[in-house]
């Protein structure tokens, strides 16, 4: 389920960021990624990412970061080794799936991320998980 056709929407506040490449919601404590259909999410496109993100939250907030993947695209797993390097403030990151092959997806991509992950099956359970699987609150 979309964020913006969520209970969700209402219960946080939040702002809306719009990029070439998907939306971005940007709540106190957590970031709700959905990324177009069809794109490839190379570094160029996590470096837009992780600076779009800093540009809100600064760069000592540590943040949940949830990729909610309401469309089908690909992503090079890589990236999250060099990310690891560059960049430290996402402090837990849920991965919501929708079918098998987003399943498969956010399995490989958890395997190269460093800070705490958990796939998740719904949105609801995703911010749930986020805000109480560690302190993100600064």
């Amino acid at each position: 389920m979309k964020f913006e056709e969520s209970k969700n929407l209402i219960e946080f506040v939040h702002k809306k960021i719009q990029l070439s490449f998907g939306k971005f919601f940007i709540c106190e404590d957590f970031v709700v990624a959905e990324l177009n259909q069809e794109i490839h999410v190379d570094w160029l496109t996590i470096q837009k990412i992780a600076h779009m993100i800093i540009e809100q939250y600064g760069t000592s907030k540590k943040i949940g970061f949830i990729s909610n993947k309401v469309n089908s695209y690909s992503i090079d797993p890589l990236v999250w080794v060099t990310f690891n390097k560059e960049y430290d403030f996402i402090e837990s990151t849920a991965i919501i799936w929708y079918n098998d092959a987003g399943y498969m997806s956010a399995t490989l991509e958890k395997m190269f991320l460093k800070n705490n992950v958990k796939l998740c099956e719904s949105l609801e359970e995703a911010i749930y998980w986020v805000l109480s699987s560690v302190d993100v609150k600064n």
